[in-house]
């Protein structure tokens, strides 16, 4: 029987999420509805409907957008040659990509123009990664996994760098890097670690609870690779994990003879799924709930110049 129920710190949306959704309400606001979404703005289902709900249409390529209409790209970025799609649409584009996914498409740019071969650490078909290929995909090659990097015959080594998708695991990445210095004792690498900040919080938050829990419940959406993430590091780490949308996916066979159960939230979750899970066990007579305090976010990215409030004029 569940006693106890304890919260991981920090959890839930992260900087270029907030950005990212708030862009999109933004716009809604500012020019009415429709206004159109390429692919998911966040991974994550209620923030979609909600969305929805308020007036944004999501489609999965600009082709879907009428002449004219307003397109917002989603965090997790795009190719140039979805831009140029946009461009040649006519269409009013508004770029939410997080930051941080921007410095990776940056990197990618700057060392395809010298001439290096770019060992691309990500999973294949995310968006995220789609997107960094589409900026130099005659210099990238892409790596899954330490099989991959064992096997991985790049077409030079006197130019080589590796960069990574920004949601990974960082265990899992750290291992994938060790096998291609090995490899490739000459492989540079990105000025600043790729992975973001709030991926390696969470992961590390979700460490620190470990000992703490029987069974660990990460809230996020399937398709969130850093909420993937967080159930990988707890599955390795010896508790069993498992992702859920909301409370509505909890089984009651997962918590037999669980005592204590930990809570955490992937960067593109609200909060207020966290309290809905909280009231699951409230429900069911858990009283005891704790949190554990970890490392504390304060970074902030600046909504895009089109939906900034000082960019707004009226006549």
């Amino acid at each position: 029987m569940v006693k106890r129920l304890v919260l991981a710190s920090p959890r839930g949306y992260c900087a270029g999420v907030e950005r990212a959704v708030e862009t999109v309400t933004r716009a809604l606001e500012l020019h009415g509805a429709p206004v159109y979404v390429r692919k998911q703005i966040v991974h994550n289902a209620h923030v979609v409907r909600e969305l929805e709900d308020r007036g944004a249409v999501f489609v999965e390529e600009v082709a879907e957008v009428p002449p004219g209409g307003f397109v917002v790209f989603s965090a997790h970025g795009v190719s140039p040659a979805v831009r140029h799609s946009a461009r040649f649409r006519g269409l009013r584009a508004i770029d939410a990509t997080c930051p941080l996914v921007s410095k990776v498409h940056a990197e990618a740019r700057h060392f395809a123009r010298l001439g290096y071969t770019i060992l691309l650490i990500g999973h294949a078909g995310h968006e995220e990664v789609e997107g960094t290929m589409g900026e130099a995909p005659q210099a990238v090659l892409l790596v899954e996994t330490a099989e991959q990097a064992e096997r991985i015959v790049p077409p030079q080594i006197e130019k080589l760098v590796y960069l990574t998708q920004t949601t990974l695991s960082v265990d899992e990445t750290e291992q994938i890097v060790a096998v291609l210095r090995r490899r490739f004792p000459g492989i540079e690498a990105p000025k600043k670690d790729d992975i973001c900040y709030a991926t390696t919080n969470r992961q590390r938050a979700v460490k620190r609870i470990l000992a703490a829990v029987d069974l660990l419940l990460v809230i996020g959406s399937h398709n969130s690779s850093n909420s993937n993430r967080l159930v990988d590091v707890a599955r390795a780490g010896g508790i069993e994990a498992y992702l859920i949308d909301d409370e509505s996916e909890i089984e009651e066979a997962w918590l037999e003879g669980v005592e204590s159960v930990g809570l955490t939230s992937g960067a593109s979750a609200p909060e207020s799924l966290v309290g809905r899970v909280v009231g699951w066990f409230q429900d069911r007579g858990v009283s005891q709930i704790e949190s554990l305090e970890g490392a504390v976010e304060d970074v902030f990215f600046k909504l895009p110049r089109e939906v900034r409030a000082e960019t707004v004029t009226t006549t």
